[in-house]
């Protein structure tokens, strides 16, 4: 029988602030949204205070005087460096690991020796010795039952952070527990339909007989019926999927009105996301351009508009991406409006290694531009240079304002935490 674990970090975003600020161990802590908008992240201080996620900073701004609530600003590449290291650590449990998320992991525990609740605490023991993250363990024969299990970890106190639902019996009793709507692949427009028909549980979704959910529902809820049941249907995706597209976008700190600014910061996306194909070692068929104003802003009308357009021959390279892109963007440019959010999505993604060259191909030019291409990010990612075209103005801050953003403690010699 196969055996999955699921490892999910409690409350990621705030315990990967928290690593560095032990003071903070025990006091409400917050993070926010790109601008500081909303709340996307809470502390267990901070959930049992009502405050949902998604809600809105200046809703919340008493409770965060009079709770004293930490915030901080979303800092995403301290986020992503803990995170490989949880991922880096989980691997020495199982050779076989999927990344489901930032914050998430299936482990194969199909060969593990041992009784499995303490395996699962060692689990999360050597993590927290090694990385300083709390996680959770579900443990259970298919990903469905591991989901329900490490939600339980989660919520019920007393079972210390692991749940073992290898044997039916607890299967059932959780399963009787557990609403319809914290599922694993039951959605919001599912979930209705479901209810509609008497079945307001998972336990009572696991007694539906597979052939009429397939025939009145799908292929997929039949999948989770089953999984519910202990047969696993869904394998590890140790390698990920093929990426289908990239998306390089940003709201802007502050509204941009100006046709030299706007074009600037859709100059340094574009090249961001060039640089990112190249570090996937993908090239992209299909450029698209997008902007938009706010739509709560009542100063003046709505407008968002995209515009695409295809290369004769996939590329990766800025000086191929950029001058297509700004084409699009004066197409798309519209005068007297304020300008929030923009960005580019490369489409039609294939391997580096496998483009179909077109009739004009050059091996030599391609050479000498990778080559190019190779040396313009090896400076910027150094920190000792920066070099970027004349479209570009990277030192302007346009993009998402983070007034209270945590240092980079693993990315830079400057803001490493001294020690007195």
């Amino acid at each position: 029988m196969p055996l999955f674990a699921l490892i999910d970090c409690n409350n990621f975003y705030c315990s990967c602030e928290r690593l560095f600020r032990p003071d903070l161990r025990r006091r409400p802590v917050a993070v926010l949204s790109n601008n500081d908008g909303c709340v996307v992240a809470r502390s267990a201080e901070v959930k049992a205070l009502g405050i949902a996620m998604g809600t809105p900073l200046f809703q919340i701004r008493h409770l965060v005087k009079q709770h004293d609530i930490v915030l901080f600003s979303s800092n995403y590449g301290l986020y992503a460096d803990i995170s490989a290291r949880v991922m880096a650590s989980l691997r020495a449990f199982s050779d076989h690991l999927e990344v489901y998320s930032i914050d998430e992991a299936f482990v194969d525990l199909t060969a593990a020796q041992a009784d499995l609740a303490s395996y699962g605490q060692a689990i999360r023991e050597q993590l927290y010795r090694h990385v300083g993250v709390p996680v959770s363990v579900g443990i259970a024969p298919t990903k469905t039952l591991a989901k329900l299990a490490n939600g339980a970890a989660k919520r019920f106190r007393q079972c210390h952070g692991v749940v073992d639902l290898s044997q039916p019996e607890r299967q059932h009793r959780l399963l009787a527990l557990t609403p319809l709507e914290e599922v694993w692949g039951v959605g919001r427009q599912l979930g209705p339909r479901l209810a509609r028909l008497g079945i307001r549980t998972a336990l009572q979704l696991a007694e539906m007989d597979v052939r009429f959910v397939r025939q009145r529902f799908s292929v997929v809820l039949e999948r989770t019926v089953r999984e519910l049941n202990g047969e696993s249907c869904l394998e590890l995706e140790e390698v990920p999927a093929p990426q289908k597209q990239l998306v390089c976008s940003r709201s802007f700190g502050e509204r941009i009105e100006t046709y030299d600014e706007l074009r600037q910061a859709l100059s340094q996306l574009v090249c961001q996301a060039a640089a990112r194909l190249r570090h996937q070692a993908l090239k992209a068929g299909i450029v698209t351009l997008f902007i938009r104003t706010s739509p709560h802003d009542t100063q003046q009308p709505y407008y968002g508009n995209r515009a695409s357009t295809s290369l004769g021959e996939a590329s990766n390279d800025s000086r191929v991406l950029l001058p297509l892109a700004l084409r699009l963007f004066d197409k798309l440019w519209r005068e007297d409006l304020r300008y929030a959010k923009g960005g580019v999505q490369l489409e039609g993604l294939c391997p580096a290694d496998q483009v179909q060259p077109g009739l004009f191909h050059s091996p030599q030019d391609e050479g000498k531009g990778k080559q190019l291409m190779q040396a313009l990010d090896r400076l910027n990612q150094s920190g000792r240079a920066r070099v970027y075209f004349g479209a570009q103005r990277p030192e302007a801050d346009w993009f998402m304002t983070r007034t209270l953003l945590s240092p980079a403690y693993t990315r830079s010699w400057d803001e490493l935490p001294q020690v007195r």
